[in-house]
């Protein structure tokens, strides 16, 4: 017998029953693409209609709120020009008292988005418009991340220069050359105003001074802008009750962490409104989600203070120029409404247009 069929035969194997060899496995079907989800609708929550919300009643005149430009002024700034120009238009014909920005002027606080913030503000700043201003956490520090309290508004928005205007009251006594605190005195239609602004995340030494301000103009109804103050939720900055549920409070920023400290909302509620009886309206933007919300709440001595929260800058565009009116009525109670002179639309949904009764 030859070598191999010995070895074949003690192996036990047959050459000729060798196994064949398998077949690769077939490739998998290629998996059915994904049908494309529908765009989301930006204002799915809202009713667009076409042109301007109602003129205001004969005996009313109007507060202009601009939240949150920082988008505009970073990228879209013929936005924020239109704004303004629509705003210097239609001064008379709405009986426009005040202008109100909400703060983050610019997004990343440097020269060439102060630039164009400015430039947008300048037929206000030419005019005997008041004008009533709060910086927001991206008008802070360098690249507006708010780690520390260093601003470019004073030198594009200076007191030299904001002094001289209309209802002017004077800057926080601590920093008289710093714009970021101010007050103001309106007088509209024979109501009396004290407009309170404050900086993004008051210092306790600033709710000192306002404490002061407010008390020094007892025969004045006082309103607060400030950038951060209530939440989307309908309820104010308040970490010890929400946690992280509200994101981007105030005590979350690096400013924050310096010597002086901030306070959020639910503190400047305790430390400041509701040691007066002469609040009827705060306002503030910086929120994300929707950008809108409401609240009231009673003081000790059974006033209540509606707060308002309304900011666009997640809208397309950055923002697509919404404004909101805020019709102030004889008898005391208040109609906002939103409305782009960009678009040329109002916005009737029900947190974009409704009463305040009180």
């Amino acid at each position: 017998m030859r070598p191999l069929l010995i070895l074949v035969g003690l192996l036990g194997l047959s050459l000729s029953s060798a196994p064949a060899q398998t077949a690769a496995p077939a490739a998998p079907a290629p998996k059915a693409a994904k049908p494309a989800e529908p765009p989301k609708d930006p204002y799915a929550d809202g009713k667009l209609v076409a042109g301007e919300p109602p003129a205001p009643a004969a005996d009313s005149f109007t507060f202009v709120v601009l939240p949150d430009t920082q988008n505009y002024s970073e990228r879209y700034p013929e936005t924020f020009k239109a704004q303004t120009r629509w705003i210097m238009a239609n001064r008379e014909r709405r009986r426009i008292g005040a202008v109100f920005h909400l703060g983050d002027i610019t997004n990343h606080n440097n020269d060439v988005q102060w630039r164009n913030a400015r430039a947008a503000l300048d037929p206000i700043l030419k005019s005997d418009l008041p004008l009533c201003i709060v910086p927001g956490n991206h008008d802070y520090g360098a690249g507006g991340q708010a780690k520390t309290r260093d601003s470019l508004m004073s030198e594009y928005l200076p007191v030299k220069e904001l002094s001289r205007r209309p209802g002017w009251g004077g800057a926080y006594d601590k920093e008289p050359a710093r714009s970021e605190n101010s007050y103001h005195r309106l007088d509209i239609a024979g109501r009396k105003f004290l407009v309170l602004c404050l900086e993004f995340g008051p210092r306790d030494d600033v709710l000192r001074w306002a404490n002061g301000v407010v008390a020094a103009n007892r025969d004045r109804e006082a309103i607060l802008l400030t950038h951060a103050h209530i939440f989307s939720d309908d309820t104010r900055y308040n970490r010890e009750a929400y946690g992280k549920k509200q994101t981007a409070n105030p005590l979350g920023y690096g400013m924050a962490k310096l010597p002086e400290g901030v306070n959020e909302g639910e503190q400047v509620w305790q430390k400041l409104i509701s040691r007066h009886e002469t609040f009827v309206l705060t306002l503030n933007g910086h929120v994300a989600g929707d950008g809108l919300g409401r609240l009231v709440t009673t003081t000790p001595g059974g006033r209540p203070v509606p707060q308002v929260v309304v900011n666009f800058q997640f809208r397309p565009k950055g923002g697509d120029g919404w404004l909101r009116l805020v019709e102030m009525r004889k008898d005391g109670t208040m109609r906002m409404t939103d409305y782009s002179p960009v678009l040329d639309k109002t916005n009737v949904g029900p947190q974009n247009s409704f009463d305040i009764p009180w």
